[in-house]
């Protein structure tokens, strides 16, 4: 799958969750649309940050099932990823999706693909999309080094993927928990 465009970051530390996103949406690989999207969202009566890469409308179609699967388990989730998991991965238009959601509550990080994966980090640090690498050893690094707070570990790693990255902004959405 082409992530390009994205980076969504989130780090669990402590009680602490932080979720960032950068604002960056890129046509292709020549063109930047937009400086200041944002692709890091509140579901759940605020209880759950969700993030993607990938496809814009793909993402938010996942949102909607997710936010549906949310509603289904009153907010478990661990089984809601699941549950919407199976679901993508059976419909033959949901299966034709080109994204990825990085999802957190107060006790899980999950990262869920269209290819049927519901991952949780042993790390409690996850990223997805183009500059998701990037952002992730460096919070891995500042997890390890520091005493920054969730957020602050979760803005100074996405800065530095926005300084590597040609398809991440510094503009960014961060979010916590």
């Amino acid at each position: 799958m082409d992530t390009h465009a994205t980076t969504i970051l989130a780090v669990k530390k402590g009680n602490h969750v932080a979720m960032a996103g950068d604002g960056q949406v890129t046509l292709g690989q020549t063109m930047i649309m937009k400086h200041t999207a944002q692709k890091v969202r509140r579901l759940y009566e605020g209880r759950i940050l969700a993030g993607f890469a990938g496809a814009t409308a793909d993402a938010f179609t996942l949102f909607e099932l997710f936010e549906a699967k949310l509603k289904e388990v009153r907010g478990n989730l661990l089984r809601a990823a699941v549950e919407m998991t199976k679901e993508w991965r059976k419909d033959k238009y949901l299966r034709k999706l080109e994204a990825m959601l990085l999802l957190a509550d107060s006790e899980h990080l999950l990262v869920v693909s269209g290819t049927g994966d519901v991952i949780e980090p042993d790390d409690d640090v996850a990223a997805i999309g183009s500059g998701g690498p990037y952002a992730l050893a460096a919070a891995r690094a500042f997890i390890r080094h520091s005493d920054l707070d969730a957020e602050t570990v979760a803005r100074e790693s996405m800065r530095i993927a926005s300084e590597i990255c040609v398809y991440t902004n510094g503009h960014l959405t961060v979010e916590t928990l």
